[in-house]
């Protein structure tokens, strides 16, 4: 390793131990462990970067290409820009920082430094792509402009949430909101676009309206693709006597992770039970749902087993890869 640069490494681990007890000796084993974590800040900041100017850039060709040549609008704070601009003539950059930049410090409070410093760079990279990359105008046929250019800017916000940024702050004020009155996000976020969709039924027109909600329901099924991905995962609970072989079948059989819990049975059939019983937990995809209860079936017919949706997973055993029949 360059001198410089360990020493710069050296300098950084004393820096954290300002307010601790300082280590007596550094030895390789703590350069070593220090470089690698330096490694995945530095990966991860790359690749958040790289999502975020995909999403500037897929945005960017929605607006320019489709949406802003036929006058047509989304939802959220991009569309009340759209909205505005329309109206007003402001130019449509200036707005989308302006508005967004109430939504950016309410993220500053509520999420943290790290997403308020990648969202500016989000949103003020995508006010440059519009104000200075020519996009091409695809088509006039409506239809077409409110799917593909909901598309494309719903790709757009997917891709910078994916790089822990948004492009459109109204998801930063549904979650405030959500703590202070105790809605939900969708309903929140719901009434915000009903209320910018009926403006502009009154302010351009109810063809206009209509369309733009085709581009917002585009955008939104868009955004829910990318953020959650193609496989939509599932998280199983079985609670059985024969949990060993269901174990078993699950690891062998299906080839995937679980993770047994201790637990006891509060209730059975013939009043109180307070047996100690093994509970499984394991992550499968979608479609091995079918299979997994056969399987369990097959193995303990009385078996309780209970379901939830993961957002997402990191590392453990879930291979992606036709099923085993």
């Amino acid at each position: 390793m360059n001198p410089f640069f360990q020493q710069l490494i050296i300098s950084n681990i004393k820096r954290k131990h300002q307010n601790k007890p300082s280590p007596k000796n550094i030895n390789q084993y703590d350069i070593s462990k220090e470089l690698y974590k330096l490694k995945i800040t530095i990966w991860y900041w790359l690749k958040n970067f790289f999502l975020i100017g995909l999403g500037v850039i897929s945005a960017g060709f929605g607006l320019e290409s489709f949406l802003l040549p036929n006058s047509f609008i989304d939802g959220g704070v991009t569309g009340i820009s759209l909205l505005t601009s329309k109206v007003t003539a402001i130019p449509l950059p200036l707005l989308i920082i302006l508005i967004n930049s109430p939504f950016i410090v309410l993220g500053y409070k509520q999420i943290g430094k790290g997403f308020a410093i990648k969202s500016v760079i989000a949103i003020c990279g995508l006010a440059l792509a519009i104000t200075f990359i020519h996009y091409p105008v695809i088509t006039s046929d409506k239809l077409l402009v409110s799917v593909f250019g909901g598309f494309f800017l719903g790709a757009g916000i997917g891709f910078a949430i994916r790089g822990g940024a948004v492009l459109d702050g109204t998801e930063v004020l549904a979650i405030y909101l959500t703590k202070k009155t105790g809605l939900t996000i969708g309903d929140i976020i719901l009434t915000f676009n009903i209320l910018i969709f009926s403006i502009a039924a009154y302010l351009l027109s109810i063809e206009i309206a209509l369309y733009s909600i085709l581009t917002y329901m585009s955008a939104a099924k868009t955004i829910d693709f990318i953020v959650e991905g193609v496989e939509e995962y599932i998280g199983v609970t079985i609670i059985s006597s024969h949990s060993e072989e269901i174990r078993i079948m699950i690891t062998e059989d299906l080839e995937r992770g679980v993770t047994i819990y201790n637990g006891k049975r509060g209730y059975g059939k013939r009043g109180d039970n307070s047996n100690e019983i093994d509970v499984i937990y394991s992550v499968i995809t979608r479609l091995e749902i079918a299979k997994i209860q056969s399987e369990i079936m097959k193995i303990d017919k009385n078996a309780f087993i209970v379901m939830n949706s993961v957002k997402d997973t990191i590392g453990g055993i879930i291979k992606k890869r036709p099923l085993k029949h």
